[in-house]
Order: structure tokens, then C-alpha cells, then sequence
């Protein structure tokens, strides 16, 4: 295989590795190494090291791939030396100093922000009405009651976190703009998208893509990898 073997895929809040169990095998069956992160959500900070363990695991270069909120952490963890290159999957792609809600607030507010719920320790949930309406509209009933089930508690604080680091600057980047997003703005993604100067494909999807329609977004994640010369 040219270019890059290696994939990280970084899942996003409200969610975990399981949400890139479609594509996981589509990916393994163009001849990918891949390995999905199970992030804790306590903290970017938190979420950085679990990915960046991962990063360093592999036996070469990474191609890092990131969902939602993994966008920000993709962006910090891309900072290690082994990343070659980051896509962005209807994703967050703040700049240093950023914080995810500061972007939020730049937009219309997506509908799935009402459907939040404080739970203990300062952690949050989508509500069932939220994962079926906005997070994930486009699936079939069984897919949405997985993601509902599955769906990672996410801790508030993140959303008010700075980011220390931006790795698009100095590394190429890719993004799966969704334009049904409910979760993110469309309009967001595409200003992120525009602002790293990325290759883009757009898709007539939810926030979840890469279970909605996840050949096309595998496709798209086997194009950046192959584009991407190992050997720098």
C-alpha cells in the first residue's frame, strides 16, 4: 500500500468507538491498520493523552480522524510527530486559545443543544428525543437506540476548554462537511473547513455520517491516507 497504513479514529461526545463501527471494516478491507480510541470524556486534556497512547502504539506513520468533538482533540494529539495528517468528520476544528462553545455561539444555535442534560459531576447527556432528532435523524430505529445506549457522558467543562495547540496549521487536513447536521452548524463546518484550507466532501447527512452513509465517508478517509507520503 502507498502512502499512509496506519488509522486513529477519535470518537466525539455523546458518543464512543462504537460510533466508527461501520466503517471500521470497510477501512480494514482496503488493507488499513485501525484502531479506535475509547476517550474517557472527562477532560481535552484527558482525551489528548488516551488518544496520543494510541498515536504512539502504531508502527508508523497515523493518519488521525477525528468525529465532533474529537475535531478539537485531533487537533491537540495531531501535534505528535507520528501524525502525517488529520480529517475531520462533521467535526469541531478550533484554533489555539478556541473553545467549542465560543464557536457555537458564532452560529445558529443547532437544535440538538436543547436536548442536553446535566446528570452528576458536572456531565452532560442527550436526551433520547436529541439522539433521534437531531444527532442522529437519518438512521435506521435499531442504529439509533445503539447510539442512544452507547452514547459517552460528557463532562461541561470541555465545552469552555481552550485549545492549546491547532496541528492543521502545519499538517493537511481533510473534512466531511454534513450539511443535515443538528448538531454542529453546517455553516460552521464549512467555515472550518474553508479557515484549514481542506479537502472537502459534503454529505446530505445527519451529525453521523460515517454511520449514515460510511462508504462514502471511508472512501474519502482511504483518499487522504493514500495521498499522504510515508516517507516524510
Amino acid at each position: 500500500m502507498s502512502g499512509i497504513k496506519n488509522i486513529v479514529l477519535v470518537h466525539g461526545a455523546w458518543a464512543d468507538g462504537s460510533s466508527w463501527s461501520k466503517i471500521i471494516p470497510l477501512l480494514l478491507a482496503k488493507g488499513f491498520h485501525v484502531v479506535a480510541v475509547q476517550n474517557p470524556l472527562n477532560s481535552i486534556a484527558d482525551d489528548v493523552a488516551s488518544t496520543t497512547r494510541l498515536i504512539e502504539a502504531q508502527d508508523g506513520p497515523v493518519l488521525l480522524v477525528g468525529h465532533s468533538y474529537g475535531g478539537a482533540v485531533i487537533t491537540e494529539a495531531g501535534m505528535n510527530p507520528k501524525v502525517a495528517g488529520l480529517v475531520y468528520v462533521a467535526a469541531f476544528a478550533p484554533d489555539k486559545g478556541e473553545t467549542l462553545s465560543g464557536m457555537a455561539a458564532q452560529h445558529p444555535k443547532p437544535p440538538a443543544f436543547d436536548e442536553i442534560r446535566p446528570i452528576a459531576d458536572g456531565f452532560l447527556v442527550l436526551t433520547e428525543k436529541g439522539v433521534n432528532e437531531s444527532f442522529a435523524q437519518d438512521l435506521s430505529p435499531a442504529d439509533k437506540a445503539l447510539v442512544l445506549a452507547t452514547q459517552g457522558p460528557t463532562q461541561g467543562a470541555i465545552l469552555a476548554t481552550p485549545i492549546r495547540a491547532a496541528a492543521w496549521h502545519d499538517k493537511p487536513s481533510w473534512f466531511v462537511i454534513a450539511t443535515n447536521d443538528r448538531a454542529i452548524s453546517p455553516e460552521q463546518e464549512k467555515a472550518s473547513a474553508e479557515r484549514m484550507h481542506s479537502k472537502t466532501l459534503t454529505l446530505a447527512s445527519s451529525h453521523v455520517p460515517m454511520l449514515s452513509q460510511p462508504q462514502k465517508v471511508a472512501d474519502f478517509v482511504g483518499e487522504a491516507a493514500a495521498s499522504l507520503n510515508a516517507a516524510k
